[in-house]
Parts: structure tokens; sequence; C-alpha cells
């Protein structure tokens, strides 16, 4: 059996400029991603998150450590500032080593987060993917 060091992407917005706000959303987007993909984060390999310019009251990284993520490591940094970008938004890609190819990967965009990639959002919640 082959294991793989695969990319998986989410993305979700903050409700504001807020530490709260920004764990929040984080903690849900992780959730999400793990309830998804079975992730065990014994099996992550690193994740970056970044954000837009107008989040900074927090790292969203706090919220991985606060979900049991500590031996993993985590970075942070700034989104590009592209003109009309969504606003207030939270990007993280997971390097999780898995048997599982690509494809079966699934991608959580939530929030309004929808329309970064549209051809791979899924819209769900926690309930739907653990339920």
């Amino acid at each position: 059996m082959l294991i793989y060091c695969r990319g998986v992407r989410g993305a979700t917005t903050a409700a504001a400029n807020t530490s709260e706000a920004i764990l929040s959303a984080t903690r849900e987007l992780l959730s999400l991603i793990v309830a998804a993909n079975a992730i065990d984060s014994a099996d992550v390999a690193s994740a970056i998150f970044t954000v837009t310019s107008d989040l900074d009251a927090e790292f969203p990284a706090l919220a991985a450590r606060q979900l049991g993520w500590i031996d993993v490591p985590l970075l942070c940094s700034r989104e590009i500032a592209v003109p009309n970008a969504l606003p207030r938004c939270i990007r993280v890609l997971i390097h999780w080593n898995t048997t599982k190819s690509q494809r079966e990967i699934q991608h959580i965009y939530i929030r309004g987060a929808e329309r970064l990639r549209p051809d791979r959002a899924e819209v769900v919640t926690l309930n739907e993917v653990v339920g």
C-alpha cells in the first residue's frame, strides 16, 4: 500500500475581524475537512493558512491547535490583495499523508467561499458529514 502526500484545500470567511470570529470559522472549516476525508491529525504533514489583509486579530493556526493539532507544523501568511477579492477570507492547504487518490479528496468551501472554486465546492454542514 503506497502512501502519498496529498493536498486538501478549503476556505471560509470570518464574520468579523475578531479573534473569536476567526477561530470559530477556522475550527468549523477544519472540522468539516477532517470529517469529510476521515483525516487523523497524526497523518497531517503540515498546514498552511492564509488570510486576507482585512483579518489580523488572530492566527487561524491557533484553531488547529485548539482541535488537537499539537505536533503538526502550521504556518500563517497573508493572501495576495487582489481587487474585489472575497473579504475576510481564510484559506487552508493541508498536506496529508494518505492512501487516497487526489480525486477521492473532498475540498471544503463554506460561508461564501464556494465562489472561489465552484467546480470543487460542496455545500456541506458538519451534521451532514458526520451524521
